[in-house]
């Protein structure tokens, strides 16, 4: 059964860092690209970093660059997400997804195959 599950969200203080982690079952990713996105209350869903199959294509939502960074396990079937110096702004649910056709620039903006359950991030004083 394939299955995506998030884990690390959590409550933090502006400034602070998060590390967002999913484990992916039921399939092998090494020939998906990976991806995170996010959805605050009242917003659309956005694309925050989406990495290729083999890691050396990334792509970043502008207002998280220099913030957060994706990076991938393989051996782990797990994919990651750094989030440093996290604002208000960034409050919402964090999905991890997964698709074997999308490129990781398409797959940032369009709808990949495979999701998780989600992970709430709450960035507040």
């Amino acid at each position: 059964q394939l299955q995506l599950m998030e884990s690390g969200g959590g409550s933090v203080q502006p400034g602070g860092s998060l590390r967002l982690s999913c484990v992916v079952s039921g399939f092998t990713v090494d020939y998906y690209s990976l991806g995170w996105f996010r959805q605050a209350p009242g917003k659309e869903r956005e694309g925050v970093s989406c990495m290729s199959s083999s890691g050396d294509i990334t792509g970043y939502k502008d207002s998280v660059k220099g913030r957060f960074t994706i990076s991938r396990d393989n051996t782990k079937n797990t994919v990651y997400l750094q989030m440093n110096n996290l604002n208000p702004e960034d409050t919402a649910v964090y999905y991890c997804a997964a698709d074997p056709w999308l490129s990781a620039e398409h797959m940032c903006v369009g709808e990949p195959r495979y999701w998780g359950q989600g992970t709430q991030v709450t960035v507040s004083s």
